[in-house]
């Protein structure tokens, strides 16, 4: 799921194994915090545009509750569990990693965001910073969202202001030594405004939302490999699911998706059922199918538009070492590496 799954967590020992350069020079953050600009008192104006984008935001296009929702694992569509939607999930647990726990973010006032202001819902999501002054693990895409718009982040705030709280108390996120002390050094203040996106960059703009190249570009220790953009192959594994599930080839290569028409990248995008079969639900689908179609033609314009990657990934085929990416997915004996 992309972000729900965007948790291939042990891959965001990512960012997180490269920060380890950067410790020499970022000692404060490391010891101390991460930077963080101080909150405002600015609170955003609800309106009906902004608590309609908001939905379409939160709901569709960066699908939010992928990843802050508990998910019936024993189903392939991988439902959100009724009544719980928002509440928060316990994503992943591993030696190295620790508890990664994506949180409650529904109105409830002790156990959610009921009592944050809007500018500290606004510094978490754009910025990776909780209200405590403590750095999100960044398998919450901080680092996606920075481009996100000043109008469509005070639309998401003003959207999640209004769905239904759930009381769910869980615990935090705690990671392991040294990655807890690493983690601070990736947050950024941003100071600056962040302007809607033009005609042009629209579609790049929904790509990044949606986080379709975090979740389609295979990665080592969570630093995506360079020549594999869109290619497939990032593993997700989360607490209950039996199998991992690998991202798909994205590119227009014979080996990727060459033979989608917009019609059928469409259709995929908003059911998960492709011609014969049936698509993980680790796929946000569910959330996909709101899309306008000016921004489905969108995202299919700008990933059409990118190098195609010859990588060949299969959830339905046996499992083999890949050369390419350095996984082990259906298809994997097939790539040579090139280089």
């Amino acid at each position: 799921m992309r972000r729900v799954l965007r948790w291939s967590v042990r891959s965001v020992l990512l960012v997180v194994v490269l920060a380890m350069g950067a410790l020499l020079t970022m000692g404060r953050p490391l010891l101390f915090g991460p930077k963080a600009r101080a909150v405002s008192a600015r609170t955003f104006e609800v309106t009906e545009a902004r608590l309609a984008r908001g939905e379409y935001l939160v709901e569709g296009v960066a699908h939010c509750f992928q990843c802050h929702s508990p998910h019936d694992m024993a189903r392939p569509d991988l439902p959100i569990v009724e009544g719980m939607r928002g509440a928060g999930w316990h994503m992943d647990s591993a030696p190295g990693l620790g508890n990664v726990v994506a949180p409650n973010i529904t109105p409830d006032v002790e156990t959610g965001i009921g009592a944050w202001t809007d500018d500290e819902i606004a510094r978490a999501i754009r910025e990776g910073v909780s209200r405590d002054g403590t750095a999100l693990f960044p398998i919450m895409p901080y680092q996606n969202y920075r481009h996100m718009s000043d109008e469509d982040l005070a639309s998401v705030v003003v959207y999640l202001r209004t769905i239904a709280p759930v009381r769910n108390e869980l615990a935090r996120t705690s990671l392991e030594f040294p990655l807890s002390r690493i983690v601070n050094t990736m947050p950024v203040p941003l100071e600056e405004s962040v302007a809607e996106p033009a005609g042009s960059e629209r579609g790049a703009y929904l790509v990044e939302l949606a986080e379709c190249r975090t979740c389609h570009t295979p990665a080592v220790q969570g630093q995506p490999i360079e020549g594999l953009t869109f290619g497939g192959g990032f593993m997700f594994k989360a607490v209950g699911m039996d199998t991992p599930v690998h991202s798909a080839n994205i590119t227009f290569d014979p080996s990727g998706i060459a033979h989608y028409d917009y019609a059928l990248f469409d259709e995929a995008m908003r059911t998960g059922r492709l011609p014969g079969r049936q698509l993980s639900g680790v796929m946000p689908y569910a959330h996909l199918s709101m899309l306008t179609d000016e921004d489905m033609r969108a995202i299919f314009d700008y990933i059409k538009a990118q190098p195609g990657v010859r990588h060949r990934v299969s959830n339905a085929d046996p499992p083999t070492l890949c050369a390419v990416c350095g996984e082990t997915h259906g298809r994997g004996n097939l790539n040579v590496k090139t280089n």
